[in-house]
């Protein structure tokens, strides 16, 4: 493993080959197209660019008027881009979002076609049991929405909800750009890669669709929100994809085990916090993390065991991705001390984990 660890996005460029050659191998078996999923700011290939640029111009400005001023601001900025934005260090950047775009669009792809190859296979009478005897014979969102109410509290957390769909991308994008130590950046991108990779996995283990999609009567005391939306457009989605899945232009998007919207901001936040980020940043992290997991009970996205399961795949990516791309606590060294890769040049003896990585946000 240590010739694996030199470049620390060997492990992602792996990955990211292994599932894309199984998205396309299911593509041809099943003579169905790949698809590239559309989000904010239009498709992966356009958004991830977009955000990169974005932060590295930001943060070109950024430090130049730090170090010189507001005087001669384009020639600083160019003298600023020639020191700080080398080759090596642009290749890393550019290897994290080719191994996070083809994990991503490779993952969105194999969990549209889960119902081609696990058709008739559903779990959720099972998983809805389940959760009745976990809350002693209650359903957790019927008890939350008691305990919530179902008029501000529905408004709220669907913003924080939804908030998960720009908010990876752009943290991605800040992690690669901001941060100068190029190891920290693998770490995030591996994480993220592996989440979407494990998430497939569970997927085609225990085939369900969620609570509000099995159990609808339960969620109709509801207001529109955009998490009501976005519910009728994916179950509409994927019945017309059901209907024709050679014929239609959709991609399928529903499956509940596990959550990776807890698997995601669970795994976050730990990194976060194993990089000793500021009070802050690891503060909102895990409270994110925590709205969400009621987020998605709340609004029938999941079961109980789907969270459980998620928060598993997040702490299982963490730590998977800190170990292949050389964060892992080294024998007869201080606490805070990491591995670092030989293509990364050293930090100087003074410096902390917390100082190295400090500057991602």
């Amino acid at each position: 493993m240590t010739r694996l660890r030199r470049w620390p996005y060997t492990f992602a460029m792996a990955l990211a080959l292994l599932v894309g050659a199984a998205a396309v191998f299911s593509s041809l078996f099943l003579d169905l197209p790949l698809r590239d999923p559309d989000g904010f700011l239009g498709p992966s290939y356009i958004r991830l660019p977009l955000l990169v640029l974005g932060f590295i111009g930001a943060g070109l400005i950024v430090e130049t008027v730090r170090r010189n001023g507001w005087r001669n601001l384009p020639t600083s900025v160019v003298d600023v881009a020639k020191k700080e934005w080398n080759a090596h260090r642009l290749l890393c950047i550019g290897a994290g979002l080719l191994s996070f775009y083809v994990c991503y669009v490779a993952y969105r792809n194999l969990k549209s076609v889960l119902p081609v190859y696990r058709e008739g296979t559903l779990f959720d009478q099972q998983l809805f049991r389940l959760d009745h005897w976990l809350v002693g014979g209650n359903t957790p969102a019927v008890l939350l929405h008691e305990l919530l109410g179902t008029g501000i509290a529905a408004n709220l957390l669907s913003i924080a909800y939804l908030a998960y769909l720009p908010l990876i991308p752009i943290s991605l994008g800040a992690v690669l750009v901001l941060n100068r130590r190029l190891a920290v950046g693998a770490w995030y991108t591996t994480m993220l890669s592996l989440n979407w990779v494990l998430g497939t996995v569970s997927y085609y283990l225990l085939p369900s669709v969620g609570p509000v999609f099995s159990h609808a009567e339960v969620f109709r005391a509801l207001p529109e929100t955009g998490v009501s939306e976005l519910q009728e457009s994916l179950i509409d989605t994927r019945l017309d994809y059901l209907s024709n899945p050679i014929g239609s232009d959709s991609i399928q998007g529903v499956a509940a085990f596990a959550s990776l919207h807890v698997s995601v901001t669970f795994a976050a936040a730990l990194f976060m916090t194993l990089t000793k980020q500021h009070r802050a940043v690891r503060a909102f992290t895990w409270i994110f993390f925590g709205v969400t997991v009621v987020a998605t009970l709340y609004f029938g996205w999941h079961y109980i065991l789907d969270d459980i399961a998620g928060i598993g795949i997040g702490g299982a990516s963490v730590a998977l991705s800190a170990w292949v791309t050389g964060h892992r606590r080294a024998r007869r060294r201080p606490v805070a001390a990491v591995s670092e890769p030989d293509s990364v040049p050293a930090a100087k003896p003074a410096d902390s984990v917390s100082r190295a990585a400090g500057a991602i946000l």
